[in-house]
């Protein structure tokens, strides 16, 4: 697939659940998931198909991808949960949208701190960084709403 039509389909998929989140939106187990694992995914076949990776791509790569997924676990920690006809909401917040300002520039440091000691500006795929983002985000909202004790939304039938 053409690398930018890929990044076009990625970036309307990412600003379609940023405006659903602001909006407001009830929190289901699956669709909170599912986003951030396909694009995980295709950051990982992206890797995959690349045929000159060394390993100190590789370190910066996962090092990359556990400190993404913190920073979207601190985004997730921002984010209001409520009651709302008896199942758990989700919303983006002012501290929400701060935190994503924060997060875009230590990962942006990150890239420059990667490529200085010696990864390939390419080996970092633009999917991978934002799957592992929402899956950290993903996993603390999962975590606080377990504990809320609130019920999740059940899965939407189309």
């Amino acid at each position: 697939m053409n690398p930018w039509l890929l990044t076009a389909i990625i970036a309307v998929a990412v600003i379609a659940i940023v405006i659903k989140r602001m909006i407001g939106e009830p929190v289901n187990a699956k669709e909170l998931f599912v986003a951030p694992a396909v694009l995980t995914g295709i950051g990982i076949l992206s890797l995959i198909k690349k045929t000159d990776l060394t390993a100190t791509d590789l370190t910066w790569v996962i090092t990359g991808a556990v400190f993404g997924a913190a920073l979207g676990a601190l985004r997730g920690a921002t984010i209001q949960l409520v009651d709302k006809g008896g199942v758990l909401w989700q919303r983006y917040t002012g501290r929400t949208f701060l935190a994503v300002i924060g997060t875009l520039a230590l990962t942006a440091g990150f890239g420059v701190l990667a490529v200085k000691m010696g990864m390939h500006e390419d080996a970092r795929p633009l999917q991978l960084s934002l799957g592992v983002s929402f899956l950290g985000e993903s996993l603390m909202i999962g975590r606080r709403g377990m504990a809320s004790g609130i019920p999740f939304a059940p899965a939407r039938t189309r």
